[in-house]
């Protein structure tokens, strides 16, 4: 089926500073191994001419209430302001400050590629994604970034749900439980898409 889609996205979720950079409050470390998986997609995906479609997970009082359930969430407010939009921060591997929401240095969306920003875990939910992926006629999706289990896997659901043919690209994903990592890429293909490597998924859709 995957080989017959004319106009698959890629979606990069959540590869931000204050998730991928070193000493991030939100800090996935294992997202930095995935930096040049998820580059060589991006490449191929502009080669080919197809879309390549970022979220930015954006801070929102809605998630104060939880705060005391969800250690992170606490990381949201001040001082600490994680995924504030307009907050700059220093961050261990880099040598000037950063705003806080954006997608890392190595993975920069170009002029005129969508960024979607979004308060939830999924990048469907009270966001416009669907009406910029029927824009770009996309006929599925190969699913990217951070964090496997939560704003991947939601997001990833919602896109079947939305009727696209999804893939977990599995070496472009990155969490801090690996436990529940494998478990997420388990129960998606038992039930709901593709997981594949990178290089599975550029032989299939024809990527050079």
């Amino acid at each position: 089926m995957l080989e017959h889609l004319k106009r698959p996205a890629l979606l990069v979720v959540d590869m931000q500073n204050d998730f991928v950079r070193r000493e991030a409050p939100l800090e996935v470390p294992s997202a930095r191994e995935t930096i040049s998986v998820i580059g060589d997609l991006i490449g191929k995906f502009r080669r080919a001419g197809l879309p390549v479609v970022y979220t930015r997970y954006i801070a929102d009082d809605l998630y104060r209430p939880l705060a005391a359930r969800f250690g992170w969430i606490g990381r949201l407010q001040p001082p600490v302001n994680a995924c504030v939009p307009g907050f700059r921060r220093h961050y261990a591997d880099l040598d000037a400050e950063r705003d806080v929401i954006d997608v890392i240095d190595e993975l920069l969306p170009r002029p005129g590629e969508d960024v979607v920003d979004k308060i939830y875990y999924s990048a469907f939910h009270r966001t416009d994604l669907e009406d910029r992926l029927r824009a770009h006629e996309v006929d599925g999706l190969a699913v990217v970034g951070t964090i496997t289990e939560m704003c991947v896997e939601d997001s990833a659901r919602h896109a079947v749900h939305h009727g696209y043919p999804t893939v977990l690209v599995a070496d472009g994903l990155s969490s801090n439980a690996p436990q529940q990592h494998e478990a997420t890429l388990a129960a998606f293909e038992r039930n709901y898409g593709w997981v594949m490597h990178a290089d599975e998924l550029g032989a299939v859709l024809r990527l050079s």
